[in-house]
């Protein structure tokens, strides 16, 4: 019988092996962000740091950010992550503008806000980001606008295509939508980074999510960042469970 300390050396084995030899090809890391939906920055952490060789990103939600406090974006900045920092802002212009300056400030790669706060919400939140990065000395984080959420099952295509539209006016870099709604995107293609969440390997629960795909159908579909979490996260071996998704996306 295999001992918990003897799976855990191979899972420890396999991610040098990846590490070591590059394994996960950069074009598919870099597409790849890891959801660290915890409320423990110590779990936070080791998930990071255990799956780096298969994550060029990770995604700081409102849990995590809550529980630890925005050091943990400057925390996973400066270790070299890009910072996909999901807050999904909405609130008056003034208000998400200063959010958004400290948050750019930390060295953040990403920031979302909600579309449905309006043209001069959006514009707030670009504005705040650059002033926010520039006092810094770093580059501003790429505003992403959330379209409709993928726990959502009534969407509605005329509302889904303007909100992109304002994304693109307001000097959104982004916008995050479902897998589904990516060919509604396709006009917008080439002016936005498109953020998709909520895929699942073929055959793994969908949780709370009502709408989704497999990730090699959401990158065929023209998505740029996936964003991963309790497929891996909550897998019995994390690590062989990314190593499974670069796997589906390779095949």
């Amino acid at each position: 019988m295999t001992t918990m300390s003897e799976t855990e050396q191979d899972l420890d084995e396999h991610h040098d092996e990846i590490a070591n030899e590059g394994e996960v090809p950069a074009e598919i890391r870099s597409r790849l962000a890891l959801a660290l939906d915890v409320d423990d920055i110590v779990a936070a952490r080791r998930l990071a740091f255990d799956l780096e060789p298969f994550f060029g990103t990770v995604k700081i939600g409102l849990e995590l950010f809550s529980a630890a406090g925005p050091d943990t974006v400057s925390g996973f900045a400066n270790a070299g992550f890009d910072v996909f920092c999901d807050l999904k802002l909405h609130d008056i212009p003034t208000t998400v503008e200063r959010a958004a300056r400290v948050v750019a400030s930390l060295g953040a790669r990403w920031l979302t806000v909600h579309t449905l706060g309006g043209g001069d919400m959006l514009r707030a939140a670009v504005a705040g980001a650059a002033a926010g990065a520039e006092g810094a000395g770093l580059e501003p984080p790429g505003i992403v606008g959330v379209t409709v959420l993928t726990s959502d099952a009534s969407a509605d295509r005329s509302d889904l295509e303007a909100r992109i539209a304002l994304a693109v006016e307001t000097g959104c870099a982004g916008i995050v939508c479902a897998s589904t709604d990516l060919e509604a995107t396709a006009p917008w293609a080439d002016l936005l980074v498109r953020v998709v969440p909520g895929t699942r390997l073929p055959g793994g629960d969908t949780h709370d999510q009502a709408r989704v795909t497999t990730p090699r159908e959401a990158i065929a579909g023209g998505a740029d960042l996936l964003v991963v979490g309790r497929a891996v996260t909550a897998a019995d071996e994390p690590i062989l469970a990314a190593a499974e998704l670069v796997g589906h996306l390779l095949g």
